[in-house]
């Protein structure tokens, strides 16, 4: 197999998960700032233009990071998802919180902002929804740091996609001038867990 990768906080959910299930995944860069990703070549593997993009085995394509991921960790017999129906259950919910909530808004915050030079000519940018993108974060982080109370992982004990997802991009928020507040305490203590783990560190 092999990921089609580059930056950004989407590959980066590929690239840890891949570390954390020991697959034997082949990495390839694709060039986000010069466009690659909307360039024929890539479009042919993924009509979105997105990244990261997964090549099967059998030719065939694969994108979305969630369907990346889960099918990875089928392919490996991991733990990312869940052993039982209630696990995946909860892993999912959590993913599509924490998706939906944090990073949809994350980015968007950032793609109209600080990234609207980039993105202006690839996507329909609402600068002025920008900083109403930004503070709704915010307030989902600390929702979400509420609910964080004796808990290791987001599912409890349990390290998960769901963890590596909201991760990657509070990694990337704090790059881009959305840092996790530092009241939310329980989170910057969940931070620094996962930021231990060996996987982080590729």
């Amino acid at each position: 197999m092999k990921l089609y990768t580059g930056m950004g906080p989407n590959p980066r959910v590929v690239v840890i998960a891949i570390a954390e299930l020991g697959a034997d995944v082949e990495l390839e860069a694709v060039d986000l700032m010069t466009g690659e990703n909307r360039q024929g070549d890539h479009l042919a593997r993924n009509p979105s233009g997105q990244l990261p993009t997964l090549q099967l085995d059998d030719g065939s394509y694969l994108a979305e990071i969630t369907a990346i991921v889960e099918y990875l960790d089928e392919k490996s017999s991991g733990s990312l998802i869940g052993s039982t129906a209630e696990e995946r259950a909860e892993t999912r919910m959590w993913v599509r919180r924490i998706d939906l909530n944090i990073c949809e808004n994350l980015g968007s915050g950032f793609r109209f902002a600080e990234g609207l030079a980039l993105f202006k000519d690839r996507i329909h940018c609402i600068p002025q929804a920008a900083d109403d993108f930004k503070a709704i974060t915010q307030e989902k982080l600390v929702w979400l740091d509420g609910l964080m109370d004796g808990k290791e992982f987001i599912c409890g004990d349990r390290f998960t996609l769901a963890d590596i997802l909201l991760f990657a991009f509070l990694e990337f928020g704090a790059n881009i001038g959305q840092p996790l507040d530092a009241k939310c305490e329980r989170l910057q203590a969940w931070y620094a867990r996962v930021a231990s783990r060996a996987s982080v560190a590729t």
